[in-house]
Parts: structure tokens; C-alpha cells; sequence
């Protein structure tokens, strides 16, 4: 223990904060991972250009290019985050030896490469089907698709991923997560908007209609406000979403890139802890629209990371990341999001958050507004960096060194 950390224990411990506590509960906090920030959403299928409104932007070169690469790539990234996390994939990292599987044919044994992964590592497994980059994602609709053979693709597809994330959750002891995104929509105004959501909510009801484990598998459904191409209207958006999930058990997924630009969702989670038991988040940064960009330390961030803790949620919200960056180096971008994901949630365990109540309950705003300004203040950087050094792993920029010797000594030598 350093004498930085000492003298910010002491000024913590003055509001009544407890910076021990802060950083044991820190360390309870699983992180999901996406694995595509490595490989710019190619996935291992070879099927050609991003579809669906995804773009990733930039040519660093370095990008993986195998499911081994992806897996160092990984590794790279979790030696210099604190802590054990969790890995989502998307379904178009199944590992299938060569060999061309149909999304809607997938089994758990075209993962078992990524199982042994987290299991040598002590790491979990989340899960997405992936419904874009694909010819079956006809006129940019799946589930919702008036084509019952492309409807019925993407169920039996859906179907199959379930078994998979309950796979997961079996062999490697930690819930899974399986969640639904679709790309469907239409650029403009549709003459319809009723009738592809009762077909998504028809495919919807059959896909969950099997029964699986809720003690290997959780299932989130994800809205969208828009995309490149669907502009004008999505079919599952967050009212469609929020009414299934309530109504069907399962759980509504909020992406703070995918919904209107003055839309906060850090102001959405209290209301909806109120009402599920647990609640999904993907953390992105948009930029005018939802560009998934590298997520940073800024002022909505705090703001959801608050949330979390003022609502004694940290066990019952599910927090993944989801951006993929392709302008920078791909295993910094995963550093510098993770580790500012945890910052901020280290940031909120130290807030007083019940003398800040109190404050509120009183109707003493000049306090909480004085006090909420004077915190940006104190010395939650040697905290943090106190943190990185009980988890082993590098504090401040001195990471960086490691990403630019790995980019030297692997990621360069890359075609």
C-alpha cells in the first residue's frame, strides 16, 4: 500500500467512504468482453461485407485474422485488465474446422475450441446470434421477414444458439447470456409498421417456447432506435422490446449507442430495476449516431456506472461492451474500454451515496449539487491505481507499452 493510497483512504473515510470496500466489490465484477473488437466483425465464416447498418471504419493493421489470433489477441488484452471477465462471441465465431456450417445447423461442439479457452483462463461465455452479413437476411429482415422460409431460417438459427449459451453455462459453472439483436427494417416510411412486429413477436414466442435452464442461460432481447439503411423505421424497438420482455420473462437489453441522441440510459436504468429482476446492458460510445466508438471515461458513463451502485445493482445488471473500432490499435481499444468501464464503476463505489440521499430527501439541493462538484476533486486515481496493483496488472499508460511491443512483435508481422 502506497502513501497516495493512504492519504486518499483518508480523505474517502472523512465522507464516510470506504475505499477497502470500493475495491472488493470491484473485484466481484464481471465484464463481458466482445470478442469482435479484434477482428472488425468478420466473424470466421468468410462471407463477405458487413450488413445489417454495421460499419466497422479504419485499415490498423494487425487485425486477426484466425480463431487463434483472436484467442492471443485476447489474452494480450486480459493481462493488462483487472480482474476475471467473461467473453461474449457472436455466432460467426464458431471454430468448424474448415468446413461450411449453416448458422441454422450450428451445435455446441463448433464452440468447444472457445470452451476450453475460457475454462484453462477461469473465464465465462455470453452469446449472440448473428443475424447480418448473411443472404438469408433478405431485404434486411429475419424474424420479422413475410418470407416464411427466411423467418423459419433465422428461428431454427435462434433455436440453436440457445442450446449453445445453455452449453456455455453448463460446462463452464457461470449463466450465460444469450442475446437477440436483428438488423430488420426499412430506409423509408413503412406502409406497415403492425405487421412485421406481430411476425417478430410470432418467431419470438416459438423461439422461447423451449425451456431451457435459467441457471446456465438468460435471455436479453436488444432495440435499436435506427441504422445505415434503416432509417426510418426498426421492428424491434425499445417499446416493442420492453413490452415482450415483461410480459414473457425475459430480460430487456439497453445499448446506450442505439437509442435518440438526447436519450440517456443511465436515466432509464433505475425504472427498469424497478420492475425485472435483472437488467442487460451493452456500453458503447456514440458519436451523432450509433458509431460504436471505444468507450471513455466521460460524464454518461459515470452517470450509468452511478446507477448501478446507487441502486445496489451491481448483481443484477449484466454489463457487456459492444463498439469495434478498426482505426486503432484493436487490442488497445479493448483495454482502454474495459479498464474505463471498471473506472467507473470504481469512480460511483466511491460516492457517498446515502449522505448525497440524505441530502436529496432533505431538500437540501445546494449540498448535493456542491458536494456532487467538489468529489470530481478527490483522489480516485490513486484508488484506481491501488486497484490495478492488487490485480497484477499495469497502472496508469504504462500498459501501453506492452500493447506496442505486442504490435512489434506479433501483430506487424500480420499480411
Amino acid at each position: 500500500m502506497n502513501n497516495r493510497y493512504q492519504w486518499a483512504q483518508e480523505q474517502y473515510a472523512a465522507l464516510g467512504v470506504d475505499t477497502e470496500e470500493a475495491i472488493e466489490r470491484l473485484k466481484k465484477v464481471k465484464i463481458s468482453i466482445h470478442c469482435w473488437q479484434g477482428d472488425d466483425v468478420s466473424g470466421f465464416e468468410n462471407s463477405g461485407e458487413l450488413s445489417g447498418g454495421i460499419a466497422a471504419t479504419g485499415n490498423y493493421p494487425g487485425k486477426a485474422r484466425t480463431p487463434q489470433e483472436l484467442m492471443d489477441d485476447l489474452d494480450q488484452a486480459l493481462a493488462l485488465i483487472p480482474g476475471k471477465h467473461k467473453i461474449s462471441l457472436h455466432a460467426m465465431y464458431a471454430i468448424t474446422g474448415g468446413q461450411p456450417v449453416e448458422r441454422n445447423e450450428l451445435k455446441p461442439e463448433h464452440f468447444a475450441p472457445w470452451v476450453e479457452y475460457a475454462k484453462q483462463r477461469g473465464l465465462g461465455l455470453d452469446f449472440n446470434p448473428t443475424y447480418f452479413s448473411h443472404p438469408m437476411a433478405k431485404d434486411s429482415l429475419t424474424l420479422s421477414s413475410p418470407d416464411e422460409k427466411v423467418r423459419r431460417y433465422w428461428i431454427e438459427h435462434t433455436k440453436a444458439c440457445r442450446t449453445i449459451a445453455e452449453y456455455f453455462g453448463k460446462e463452464l459453472g457461470q449463466t450465460s447470456v444469450n442475446n437477440i439483436w436483428i438488423p430488420d427494417g426499412y430506409k423509408d416510411i413503412p406502409a406497415d409498421r403492425l405487421g412485421p412486429r406481430r411476425r417478430l413477436k410470432e418467431s419470438l414466442d416459438e423461439i422461447f417456447s423451449q425451456k431451457l435452464d435459467p441457471n446456465y442461460i438468460i435471455d436479453t432481447v436488444e432495440s435499436k432506435v435506427f441504422g445505415i439503411g434503416l432509417e426510418s423505421y426498426t421492428v424491434g424497438s425499445h417499446e416493442f422490446y420492453m413490452n415482450y420482455a415483461a410480459k414473457n420473462g425475459v430480460l430487456c437489453l439497453l445499448d446506450n449507442g442505439h437509442f435518440h441522441p438526447t436519450e440517456m440510459v443511465s436515466d432509464k436504468i433505475p425504472s427498469m430495476l424497478l420492475f425485472f429482476d435483472k437488467l442487460a446492458l451493452h456500453v458503447s460510445r456514440p458519436v451523432r449516431w450509433d458509431s460504436d466508438h471505444v468507450v471513455i471515461f466521460d460524464d454518461e458513463l459515470k452517470e450509468i456506472a452511478k446507477e448501478i451502485v446507487r441502486c445496489d445493482a451491481l448483481d443484477r445488471v449484466l454489463i457487456a461492451l459492444d463498439y469495434f473500432d478498426a482505426s486503432i490499435n484493436r487490442v488497445a481499444a479493448w483495454v482502454i474500454g474495459t479498464r474505463n468501464m471498471q473506472r467507473a464503476l470504481l469512480y460511483a463505489l466511491l460516492q457517498p451515496s446515502k449522505k448525497l440521499r440524505d441530502m436529496q430527501e432533505n431538500g437540501d439541493f445546494t449540498s448535493v449539487l456542491a458536494l456532487s462538484e467538489e468529489l470530481k476533486g478527490y483522489p480516485f486515481a490513486d484508488v484506481w491505481d491501488e486497484f490495478c496493483a492488487r490485480c497484477g496488472v499495469p497502472q496508469r499508460e504504462a500498459w501501453l507499452e506492452d500493447v506496442r511491443r505486442y504490435e512489434k512483435d506479433v501483430l506487424s508481422k500480420r499480411g
